[in-house]
């Protein structure tokens, strides 16, 4: 059996399905057709923290299907813009846990993550599966991937 690590950008697919479908990402769907078949060693979702009821409820589905949740505060910044991503921690994961997996399953369509993609296919021997929009997924990561696999219909919530 093939040994999967799942790293979800949450705030990235966020984003992107709700821009380009109006809809958000379905993660029990997403786990069902990612770890099938396949023994899964690590799973983390990424995400920012505002500490709303919403969200806290929204993180514990995200474990309850089998997720870790990794969280940083929500910064917003003086001149209103806001920061909060996990590229490095993700990044750091990735390297650490590859060393126990077949496949690195990656949700997002950040193009930062084209050297991760890399590094782990040619010098880890690693087969890197990408999922993300595609219309907001950068040419680079799309490139560097073994495989991508485009977020439509069947990866987001029915409304």
């Amino acid at each position: 059996m093939q040994r999967v690590v799942l790293l979800v950008d949450v705030q990235n697919v966020y984003y992107t399905t709700r821009q380009v479908f109006g809809a958000n990402f379905d993660y029990n769907t997403f786990w069902s057709v990612a770890t099938e078949n396949r023994q899964v060693i690590k799973s983390v979702a990424y995400a920012i923290d505002k500490g709303d009821k919403k969200q806290r409820e929204f993180q514990n589905i995200l474990r309850a299907i089998g997720f870790e949740v990794k969280l940083k505060p929500f910064i917003q910044r003086a001149d209103g813009s806001a920061k909060g991503d996990w590229d490095v921690g993700i990044t750091i994961d990735a390297l650490e846990y590859s060393e126990q997996a077949d496949i690195i399953v990656l949700v997002s369509g950040d193009g930062d993550f084209d050297i991760l993609v890399n590094k782990l296919r040619i010098e880890k021997g690693k087969v890197v599966e990408v999922y993300g929009v595609a219309k907001l997924t950068a040419t680079s990561l799309l490139n560097a991937a073994d495989r991508f696999i485009p977020i439509n219909n069947e990866l987001l919530l029915k409304s």
